[in-house]
Parts: C-alpha cells; structure tokens; sequence
C-alpha cells in the first residue's frame, strides 16, 4: 500500500505499557494510521475513536472537493461576500498566508484556481496552453483576505479557489496527536500518507521513523528516532502521470500553473507546526538553493532536500538524526 512506501515504523519490542492500538482508516484521500500505546484498554481504544471523530470533523470542514465544507462555501462566494469560517480553519488559512508571506507566493493556497488537472495514472488530464493562462490571474494569495476578528475569509476575484491539500493534512494529524495525549495516551503516532506527527512521554521510547529517499522511492536512506515531532514529505513521485516522456505531478507552481521542476523531494522535521507546515511545497517550487535558504532561517528545522541533478542535501541535524 501507498503508505508502506512512505513510511516504515520499527516499534520497541519490550514496553510498560498494558494496552496498544493499532488502526488504519481511509480519510483525506489516503489510509490514516494511528498507533496508541496507554494503560488503559477501554480508555485508549475510545480515545482513539475520538481522535478518528476529530480528524475526520476538520477534514469535512477543509476539503475543497466536498460542496458543503467551509472551504467550498468560501470558493462559492469568491467575488461576491466573506464567509464566517470556524477558528480550526482560520487557523490553517492564516498558516498558509504567513507560508506564502515567508516564500513569496511559492506557497499558495489560491491554487485551487488551477482547475483542469487530473493527476490520476489511469485517466489523467493536463490543461491547455490557453485554459492555463486564462486561470493564472485566479492564483494570487494577496486577494486572499482574512478578517480575524469577524472570522471571516473573502477571495477577492470571482472564480478563485482555495486548495489547501498542501497544509491542512498535518494540522489535522497534529490535532489528532494531540487529543490521543489530552486523553491520556503515553505513546502515540498519527501516519497521514507519510506526514507524521508522533510524541512519547517521559521514560516512553522514541518512534523510529523511516526516511524514504526521493531519488530512489522504494528504498529509505535512514531512520528517525522522535520522541516528540512532524515529519512532513513532499515529493514528485506520489501522484503523477507521464506524457511524451516527461513526468506531471500534482505540486503545481503557482506562478506558471504547471508542475514544479525545483526538486525531486523534500523531507522536513520539527517539533513546531508553524515551521514546516507547507514549506515543503514551496521548497519543490523554488529549488535546492532557496529552499536551503529557507531551513537555514528556520530555527528547529532539519532537512533532506533531493535535487534534480541527483543531489542530497541535508542539514547537519538531519545527517547526525540518520546516523543513529
């Protein structure tokens, strides 16, 4: 299955625990696993349920595809009034507004405005030339306006859209994670495709997390041991189909609306939403150099960056995470 691939878990054989969990659900278009480790059997298996309720709640609330989220109430009334958002998805739309501030529109949640592509193997579309340009003007994160106060988003030009694919998903897991732990969990991990957010309390052992290499999908370059953290990848070799010998994957530029050609893949790590949620996206736009730039002015943050020419960069954090 697709998240074998992405992500291989070795879990501590011996541990103090009483009870464990193990479950995998399909939600936010691929299997979402939690893993949940208490001393309470009754206990954990219902906050487990609620962490499932809770991610599946935000994931109803931000799917663009979905005509009764909130989300798609916003792209139905682009150009026309602002819409009454709830705090959860004020929360994610301010995160992408400082991610596309801090990367200058490689970020941008206004890429929905793409519309026309399909990146599916077995039937896939690619738009013209002509229905690219004419949709262009739709993607711009400045007519994006939020109104914390009344809680309120607007976009500003009619026929704009709001995806947030490339940032909600690990809000949601995080908030998943973090219920397991406001319900008394020890030691749990939320898997959302591959986007990790895990955490073991003290004298817990750590998770180890699989790194798999963006040149070589198939295989992993080393394992990350996490006592408490994110792990989020972004990659061209998830959802993509091929055409007169090139490859089309879904991590759009938004300043050409075609696929990005920065990087092959990105892998980051922290303990803090804020730091990571959506730079890899951008980081696949804007290529090797900028995307060093922009880990190296991030406090906390490690990074495996796969460039086009066969390149590995990794922060020293990164390598010295790997070597263990």
């Amino acid at each position: 299955m697709k998240w074998l691939l992405s992500l291989w878990l070795a879990l501590v054989a011996c541990t103090a625990q009483a009870a464990r969990v193990d479950e995998q659900r399909p939600l936010m278009g691929t299997l979402v696993e939690v893993i949940a480790e208490g001393a309470d059997d009754a206990a954990l298996h219902a906050a487990v349920e609620g962490a499932y309720r809770e991610m599946g709640r935000l994931s109803d609330m931000m799917n663009h595809y979905d005509p009764k989220s909130v989300v798609s109430a916003i792209n139905d009334a682009a150009g026309l009034h602002p819409v009454r958002v709830p705090s959860e998805l004020m929360q994610v739309l301010e995160l992408a507004q400082r991610m596309s501030a801090r990367t200058h529109g490689a970020f941008d949640a206004t890429v929905g405005g793409l519309a026309g592509w399909r990146f599916r193997a077995d039937d896939p579309r690619m738009p013209s030339a002509a229905e690219i340009a004419a949709r262009l003007p739709l993607v711009d994160w400045h007519r994006l306006r939020l109104d914390v106060r009344a809680q309120t988003a607007f976009l500003e030009r009619p026929g704009m859209r709001i995806d947030l694919g490339g940032i909600a998903k690990l809000y949601i897991i995080q908030a998943g994670a973090d219920l397991l732990e406001r319900h008394g969990a020890s030691r749990a991990l939320v898997n959302g495709g591959g986007d990790v957010a895990c955490f073991a309390r003290a004298g817990a052992p750590p998770w180890r997390v699989g790194v798999r290499d963006p040149r070589a999908p198939d295989k992993l370059l080393g394992v990350l041991a996490i006592e408490r953290g994110i792990v989020a990848s972004s990659g061209d070799y998830e959802r993509y189909f091929e055409h007169g010998g090139r490859r089309y994957h879904h991590i759009l530029d938004p300043r050409t609306g075609y696929p990005s050609t920065g990087v092959h893949g990105v892998t980051l790590v922290s303990d803090r939403l804020e730091a990571l949620d959506g730079l890899g996206v951008a980081i696949m736009v804007l290529g090797e150099k900028e995307g060093e730039r922009l880990v190296g002015a991030t406090p906390g943050l490690d990074a495996l960056i796969a460039g086009r020419g066969g390149n590995l960069w990794m922060t020293p954090g990164m390598r010295r995470r790997l070597a263990h």
